[in-house]
């Protein structure tokens, strides 16, 4: 089992491994993490919160992504901008929170999914991902891209189209890049259709 420490950010996002994800941060408990990450070019993990019913409380989603650091700016503001890369998904074994209220997860590393050529099928979807992110400019220009891979052009219009946190989350759980892709095409046809009228 490979398992790791790792501090957790729990957001109102779901980050998918080898996307981006842009952060302000202001909390001291997370610059704290952050500054630490930074100086060991450690990753933290990043996972969906849910709002539960007893006042206030908030609970985390079992699988999430971890994160590296690949850009800061001090922002106009005072506010320290961070852009994260999602590397592995994990599954989240255990929470302790410290002092300051950082939460520290042990968490297992999942397997990657296998590579799988994106084939003819799907082979319009990646001319318009390219397209895409070409419009999104400096959001991936971190990022290396590969329109050929079923999972990358899955994950990236999971993180792209207009979905529920609930829908992104599904899309992050599931290992099947096919069905994962197949599952997308509906909500990229009607956000097409939307466009047209």
């Amino acid at each position: 089992m490979n398992t790791q420490t790792v501090p957790l950010f729990p957001l109102q996002a779901v980050l998918f491994p080898n996307g981006p994800l842009p952060l302000r941060i202001f909390e001291p408990r997370y610059l704290d993490m952050v500054s630490q990450c930074m100086k060991t070019s450690s990753p933290f993990g990043v996972i969906l919160t849910e709002s539960s019913s007893d006042a206030g409380s908030v609970s985390m989603r079992s699988i999430g992504t971890l994160a590296t650091i690949v850009d800061w700016f001090q922002g106009s503001d005072g506010l320290l901008g961070i852009t994260a890369s999602g590397t592995e998904r994990f599954s989240l074994l255990n929470i302790e929170q410290q002092d300051d209220g950082l939460n520290i997860g042990t968490v297992e590393l999942l397997a990657p999914e296998m590579a799988v050529p994106l084939g003819d099928e799907y082979a319009s979807m990646a001319v318009l991902l390219r397209a895409v992110i070409d419009d999104l400019g400096r959001l991936y220009e971190h990022f290396d891209k590969d329109y050929d891979d079923t999972t990358w052009v899955g994950f990236r219009f999971a993180e792209i189209l207009p979905l529920e946190l609930e829908q992104k989350q599904y899309f992050l759980e599931l290992n099947d890049p096919v069905e994962r892709l197949r599952a997308l095409r509906p909500s990229l046809q009607q956000l097409r259709e939307g466009q047209a009228q």
